[in-house]
Formats: C-alpha cells, structure tokens, sequence
C-alpha cells in the first residue's frame, strides 16, 4: 500500500470515472467532478467525494486528475478550478489533447505553480475498468514519486517519454498510436461492409486469416461488437474517435505528412455519429459504409 494521496479527478467519463474508481479502490482519497453530476454519483458507491465544482474537488489535492473531451476543455475545468490549486500539486493531463493544446496547458501550470505532466493513456473501457491502460508520460523526474502512485492504480504500465510535459512527447506517441488504433477499426467496419455486400459470412474471412500474419485480436474483437450488437455502451465513443483523428490529421500537416487514411476515418466516425452513432462504440464506424442503416 503506497502513502495515502488525495486526488482530484476532474472528468468523469468512460476513462475517466473508471480511473476514480480504481484510485479510490488503491486507498486513495478521491474527489471526482464531473460537468454532468450524474454522471460522476455512482462513484460515491466506491467511496469517492462527489464535488459540485472544479475547485472543490482540487480543494487541497497532492495531484489533480483530468480526463476531459480535449485540450480546451482541459484548459477550460483548470481555469473554474484556480482558485483552489495548490501550488506544488502535480497535475497529471490525461485527456488526448493534441499537440498544439499542450503548449497552453503547460503554461497554465507554470502559472499557477503546478508540476505538469503530460500523461495521456492507451486503452479503452475495459482496460480502464481493470486498471490495464498504459500510462504514456512525460514530466520532471524529481515528482514522480508524488504521481507514480497514480499511474500504478490507473494502469498496468508506464512508459516514460522524457522529463518536459510541455515537450508533448507523451501526447506525440499517443496520436501515433491513435493512427494504427482508428486505422483497424475503420478497416474492420469496411471488411464488415463489403463481406454484407458480397453476401460473404465473415467467418470465411476470419477462418482465411487464422493464425497467419494477418489475424489480429483487435480486428476480432471490433468485428465482434458489430456482429452481436454489442455497440453500448462504448469502450471508446465514435464523437470521441472522430476528434482524434481529427487531431492526427492536423498534427500531420503542421509536420508536412498528408495521412489520407486518418483523414478518411475522421470522415467516417464524423458520418457515423450524424447517423446517430456518436455514443456508441467507434466500431460503429460500420455503419458509415452505409447511406441508411442495412436491414439484417
């Protein structure tokens, strides 16, 4: 059992209610936000402090916590927050916020006196639920000891990127990730798509690709969400897709690399959720393949 550190969790979304549950369950003290209270209450059953604002739940916190939909919204929480920052709190940055959003964080956190970690995760619902993501971070060695108790109750690993969170070598890492995680789940909603049209079982091609090189658990399961009517609740939203590629999509051109395929599957999740997928999961991309929703 580590030393007992009171945490400030402000989001509470998929990721990030499953992240306050698990430090609540490492023994920390945990107060947990959430824009949509309801959302936030069922963690009270986990012994959580369910607060009414961003800065009641910062109110004396040794690292805050936040796991929002972007970089602006991070920003935004941070701000209704400062008021009852402590400085020399470590704030973990969770949220995959892009890299230009980090220069901004950064620099709140140095004036408001916080130790700023860039410290986005790889994982969705169910590794979250289980304390299985991997925690990609970045931020000065001398505070880890004050975050790693963290990481540890989040995530099965951490993979350290360097030393300077405002750097965003940890957030970089997360979108290249990112790319080859949205790539498979729009190539599987397209391989989905074209056996329905080609009146081919989707089995032939998993039992064509067993065991070779091309087989993949991630495809599988993807396919499997689809294929058994599985899309909710979401292990990681299509809304929530779609702004990661989005961000993908932008950090290549400001680098001067065109990523057609992230470009398309921002298209895709963005069609999918004017379809009325934008809760579901991302493998609901599927249906974007689709002008209207296909008849079983």
């Amino acid at each position: 059992m580590t030393d007992q550190l009171t945490v400030g969790v402000l989001g509470t979304g998929i990721m990030g209610a499953a992240m306050a549950r698990n430090l609540a369950r490492a023994g920390h003290l945990v107060r947990a936000w959430n824009r949509t209270r309801a959302k936030a209450e069922p963690l009270a059953a986990d012994g959580a402090h369910i607060a009414a604002t961003p800065a009641e739940a910062v109110q004396g916190a040794d690292v805050v916590l936040t796991m929002v939909y972007d970089g602006p919204a991070a920003l935004d929480v941070m701000r209704e927050a400062a008021p009852a920052l402590r400085p020399g709190a470590a704030w973990v940055q969770a949220t995959t916020a892009g890299i230009e959003a980090i220069a901004g964080l950064a620099a709140f956190a140095e004036e408001h006196g916080l130790v700023f970690y860039d410290a986005p995760v790889l994982g969705t619902r169910r590794p979250a639920e289980a304390g299985q993501v991997t925690v990609l971070a970045a931020g000065p060695a001398d505070s880890r000891a004050v975050v790693e108790p963290v990481f540890d109750a989040v995530g099965a690993r951490t993979l350290w990127t360097g030393e300077d969170g405002a750097a965003g070598s940890a957030t970089r890492l997360k979108l290249v990730a990112n790319s080859w995680v949205l790539a498979a789940t729009a190539a599987t909603g397209e391989v989905l798509a074209l056996s329905r049209a080609l009146e081919v079982d989707p089995q032939s091609f998993f039992d064509l690709i067993a065991g070779g090189p091309l087989d993949m658990g991630y495809l599988r399961a993807k396919a499997g969400l689809v294929l058994n009517g599985q899309l909710s609740p979401a292990q990681f939203a299509v809304v929530t897709a779609a702004k990661d590629a989005r961000l993908i999509v932008e950090a290549g051109q400001r680098n001067g690399v065109r990523l057609d395929v992230a470009a398309a599957t921002a298209e895709r999740m963005e069609r999918a959720a004017a379809q009325g997928h934008g809760d579901e999961d991302m493998a609901a991309a599927y249906f974007a393949s689709f002008d209207e929703k296909p008849v079983d």
